[in-house]
């Protein structure tokens, strides 16, 4: 799947999530959401890897579920992110985001597996 293909996966993804969460919210038009995709991108491709290493010893303590609340942090971040640069997405809170990352997640993936071209 191509960058583009991923961005739109994402937008569409975060959408889905604000959609169905009350604690997640997105105002505006589909440019605005591609926005917070990128956002989103760039946080998970920069900061994301780094918490992991970071937490490796709880990620093995935990066996792994740690990793849902880096990626509820992720989630948060890019709200607040988003926030900063004019776009109106917010997370309002850890609970809402932890559950937004994991409709994220499961929403992205399908996507990926549909738009992937063999």
């Amino acid at each position: 799947m191509t960058a583009i293909g991923r961005l739109i996966a994402n937008a569409a993804a975060l959408w889905v999530a604000s959609y169905l969460l009350a604690g997640i919210s997105y105002i505006g038009s589909w440019p605005g959401l591609l926005g917070v995709a990128l956002v989103f991108g760039v946080v998970n491709t920069f900061i994301a890897p780094v918490l992991k290493v970071l937490s490796l010893p709880v990620q093995v303590l935990t066996l792994g579920l740690f990793t849902f609340v880096i990626n509820a942090f992720m989630l948060m971040l890019t709200g607040w992110l988003a926030t900063r640069v004019g776009i109106q997405f917010t997370v309002d809170g850890f609970v809402p985001a932890l559950l937004g990352s994991l409709i994220v997640s499961v929403v992205s993936g399908i996507l990926s597996l549909l738009l992937t071209d063999d």
